[in-house]
């Protein structure tokens, strides 16, 4: 962690009030059962740092399953099978999007297009902004679209018109 002006891995979060926030939200979780396998302690020192944190046996009703965690930490989530992992997946009121890892690149392909309820779903690849594509979420992670042809759009003013011959 350190200037990201520098060569560094891990720059800070916007303020130390987001960073408090996320710390929260990882201590509210791991109360409620969720264990810290990396990071999860405030680090010391001058900024607004948070280390990397990487949570296991995280569950729904847990604050890093159910919210949207806006800082560097990981869950990892177990499902029994495919169907058991959509439903965890698709189990938000959020949905910015996801990523399949697979080598049966079109059973991965059908999952995105028809089974996971996000705005963006990248098959072996992590969710990122390209300005290229159309970025956005649907449920409580957005409405419309940036970025792209359709992110433009967005800032168009259609009109229009209907005569009809008396």
């Amino acid at each position: 962690m350190g200037d990201p002006l520098e060569s560094v891995d891990l720059g800070p979060m916007v303020s130390k009030e987001a960073r408090l926030k996320v710390h929260k939200q990882v201590k509210s979780s791991e109360k409620k059962g969720a264990r810290i396998l990396l990071g999860g302690k405030i680090s010391k020192g001058i900024g607004a740092f948070y280390p990397v944190t990487v949570l296991s046996e995280v569950k729904p009703g847990m604050e890093v399953f159910d919210d949207e965690v806006f800082g560097p930490v990981f869950s990892i989530i177990k499902a029994k099978n495919e169907v058991e992992a959509l439903k965890l997946a698709n189990n938000s009121s959020y949905g910015l999007g996801a990523s399949i890892f697979s080598e049966n690149i079109e059973k991965a392909r059908k999952i995105a297009i028809e089974q996971l309820n996000v705005g963006m779903c990248y098959v072996n690849d992590f969710v990122k902004s390209d300005p290229e594509l159309p970025f956005g979420g649907i449920k409580k992670s957005g409405f419309g679209r940036e970025l792209s042809l359709n992110g433009f759009l967005e800032f168009v003013n259609v009109k229009t018109i209907v005569v009809n011959k008396i």
